[in-house]
């Protein structure tokens, strides 16, 4: 159990955030105290006694300001970074202090070019870096000509690859924060391909059974006063459609609804029969291998387009007709809804077309409209093939 707890605490500190908690933060620090090993020689050489009382107290004083930049850098870098201008200031702290105590106290300090390297690596960008870990070695291994020269040869490779470590970690955590802020991103955009879906689904929704709901009304209320039986008839359609656009909704808010075609076409007659528009709708479609996604981006496209039928134009007939072709790109299922009315002339393209467009796009269709000479045509076409079947057929 003692196990687990302590490989969960390590996996759930993030790389490149600032902790969150208290066993976090006691987590980076363990990290960043283990490096602090390299200090046992210089603690050790200050409590020999070999030095003045002066040298003590300086010694003392100047490796407790350099571990506090130390620590100030590698910790924050691990959460909010210093600015870059306060981080060359620490970094310069830190390249003043280290080969003077090495060069004021003896060989026992020269493991503070440990922590500059250490330093320059987690803190600096890679081209910098590149140039300052090799100049630190080099500068350790000047001041170790003073005091013991082969304690800096031994330190000198030390010195350079734990700096060159350092700076791939630092690459690591960079790279670590910019993957959390890709997925985050991906996750916004997914939230907001949601929402556009769930706008066009509910404007196709509403805008067609809303719209047959106004007939119906206005219907019913110039029946009340001499044909209550009829007036009855189109009430109880209205609650029929009513309670259809209901279900339509909670569908289409769990994701879940693709409309039919056939179904489509026997709405959409009725629809126009109510606006008193002559419709000339097919009876029986031939979906004959046409997809799923296909068919429903069809439906959306019949249903939007009779919307604006009933809505807009002012027509007194409108023709569907559903059509086979092959095209270069595959065999197509083209939808065309044509009628004969003047409304909305010059208008421009509405949310229902630009939905619709898009609704057809992704399912790998396209969608034509237009004004004709008596009237407007729409022309939705999707493909009937899968993709790697498209060229396949006679």
């Amino acid at each position: 159990m003692t196990e687990d707890r302590t490989a969960d605490t390590w996996q759930d500190t993030a790389m490149g955030r600032p902790p969150r908690n208290r066993r976090e933060l006691r987590v980076k620090l363990v990290w960043i105290g283990v490096w602090l090993v390299f200090l046992s020689s210089p603690v050790g050489d200050l409590a020999s006694g070999r030095h003045t009382t002066g040298a003590t107290v300086a010694g003392t004083l100047g490796l407790t300001a350099f571990v506090a930049a130390y620590l100030s850098l590698v910790f924050r870098r691990m959460g909010k970074p210093f600015s870059p201008r306060l981080t060359v200031s620490l970094l310069a702290v830190l390249g003043v202090l280290a080969p003077v105590l090495a060069y004021s106290l003896g060989r026992d300090w020269l493991g503070l070019f440990v922590y500059v390297s250490v330093a320059c690596g987690a803190t600096l960008p890679v081209r910098a870096a590149s140039w300052a870990i090799p100049a630190t070695g080099v500068v350790m291994y000047l001041v170790g000509l003073h005091s013991d020269e082969k304690e800096a040869r031994g330190l000198l490779l030390l010195v350079v690859l734990i700096g060159f470590a350092m700076t791939g970690v630092g690459q690591l955590i960079r790279t670590t924060i910019e993957l959390r802020k890709a997925r985050a991103t991906v996750a916004h955009l997914a939230a907001n391909e949601e929402r556009l879906r769930l706008a066009r689904d509910l404007h196709d929704l509403l805008g067609h059974s809303l719209s047959l709901i106004t007939l119906k009304s206005e219907l019913a209320g110039r029946m009340l006063p001499d044909h209550p039986e009829k007036a009855a008839q189109q009430v109880a359609d209205i609650e029929q459609v009513s309670r259809q656009a209901l279900v339509d909704v909670r569908e289409a808010v769990t994701g879940y609804r693709r409309p039919r075609l056939a179904a489509e076409l026997a709405g959409t007659e009725v629809a126009l029969t109510a606006a008193g528009i002559t419709p000339d709708v097919p009876a029986d479609p031939d979906l004959t291998g046409v997809p799923e996604e296909s068919e429903s981006a069809l439906a959306w496209a019949l249903r939007e387009a009779v919307t604006n039928v009933v809505r807009h134009s002012g027509a007194d007939r409108c023709l569907v007709r559903l059509t086979h072709r092959q095209t270069l790109d595959g065999p197509v299922l083209e939808l065309t809804v044509e009628d004969d009315g003047s409304g909305g002339v010059g208008s421009v393209p509405g949310n229902g077309l630009t939905g619709l467009t898009e609704r057809l796009e992704k399912a790998g269709g396209s969608l034509e409209a237009s004004w004709i000479k008596h009237g407007f045509r729409l022309v939705a076409r999707v493909p009937t093939a899968p993709a790697g079947d498209v060229g396949s057929g006679a």
